[in-house]
């Protein structure tokens, strides 16, 4: 009997890693936050959820069940944080059943970051299975998610908007196995280091993936490794060879794509200056490696982009983004 048990849960922890586990409970100790709940002790809102937490170093849980959720949530609580999503599969984010959403841009708001649906200024924070959508659309800066911490990891989430979707302006971090969405500069920070790894990326219509706005020689990058860059479910009918890697919002603007597949029909440039009369090229790394797929056949790059080789690319890693002490604070699950 015993010998059958320890074969029984060999197999469950096999079908786990091939179809991922499920998280449809919420973990002891979690606060719950549930649309339409009257139970005492749960939340209707995520931000009512956060509001309840002490400002201390403790470390907490939140849990969202099923719905969408029409708010901006603003997190600072000092201590760690973590938020799970209900999800019947965590690998993925093509599971969620959470939703966070609203409908702001950076004009209304009075600042990019202000405009953010979820803003995340604070360190140690962790997001699984959630996805946090600015329903904006077209025609300003309207930010999904507004990201100021270090030591922040985005697992298996979904990030949609169209301009400046992800604000990656501040602090280490990490995102892996997630879906990002969007058109104009929709990955973009000034001081962020910050490393992208198995994510899908979806172009919602002309524009450029990255907007890096590093200003000095500091030791701030994006790093992108093993990534799929994909033309977006209902995407603008421009979007053939108007859109590129990145531009550079800053004139020190760090970018680097290793093992990237790309079907979004990209322009041949691949890399783009920042406009015509201010190119912002001077010291920018622009780099890529091992990129394929038919969205880069045919690449005519422009002189202030870089191929790297086999050896120069290893150079940039997880580690070359966010420190050596990654390990101690990424979910290595998700590693890619």
């Amino acid at each position: 009997m015993a010998r059958l048990l320890v074969y029984l849960a060999i197999c469950v922890s096999l079908l786990e890693v091939v179809y991922g586990a499920s998280r449809t409970t919420p973990p002891a100790g979690a606060k719950v936050v549930r649309a339409g709940t009257t139970t005492s002790g749960e939340f209707g809102t995520l931000s009512a959820a956060v509001s309840s937490l002490p400002n201390d170093s403790s470390s907490q849980v939140i849990f969202i069940f099923p719905g969408t959720y029409s708010e901006q949530v603003y997190i600072t609580r000092t201590g760690p944080l973590t938020i799970y999503g209900y999800t019947t599969d965590t690998t993925t984010y093509k599971s969620n059943q959470a939703t966070i959403q609203a409908g702001v841009d950076a004009t209304q708001a009075g600042s990019d970051d202000a405009s953010g649906t979820l803003r995340v200024h604070k360190n140690d924070f962790k997001m699984y299975n959630v996805n946090v959508k600015n329903t904006f659309g077209v025609g300003s800066q309207a930010i999904a998610l507004s990201q100021y911490g270090s030591r922040v990891g985005l697992y298996a989430c979904g990030f949609y908007g169209y301009q400046d979707t992800l604000y990656a302006n501040v602090g280490t971090q990490v995102y892996l196995r997630n879906y990002i969405e969007g058109a104009v500069d929709f990955i973009f920070g000034r001081q962020g280091l910050a490393y992208f790894g198995g994510n899908t990326i979806g172009v919602k219509g002309a524009g450029y993936v990255t907007a890096n706005g590093r200003e000095s020689n500091d030791s701030g990058s994006y790093v992108f490794n093993a990534n799929t860059i994909v033309t977006a479910s209902g995407a603008s009918s421009n979007v053939t060879a108007r859109t590129y890697f990145g531009r550079p919002w800053g004139n020190f603007a760090k970018v680097i794509f290793k093992n990237t597949v790309v079907t979004a029909p990209f322009n041949s440039a691949l890399w783009s200056q920042w406009n015509v009369g201010d190119p912002r090229t001077d010291n920018i790394l622009f780099a890529e490696f091992n990129s394929s797929g038919s969205g880069v056949s045919g690449a005519s790059r422009p002189s202030f982009a870089t191929v790297l080789s086999a050896s120069q690319a290893s150079a940039y890693s997880i580690s070359s983004a966010v420190g050596s002490d990654y390990t101690s604070w990424v979910d290595m699950s998700y590693f890619i």
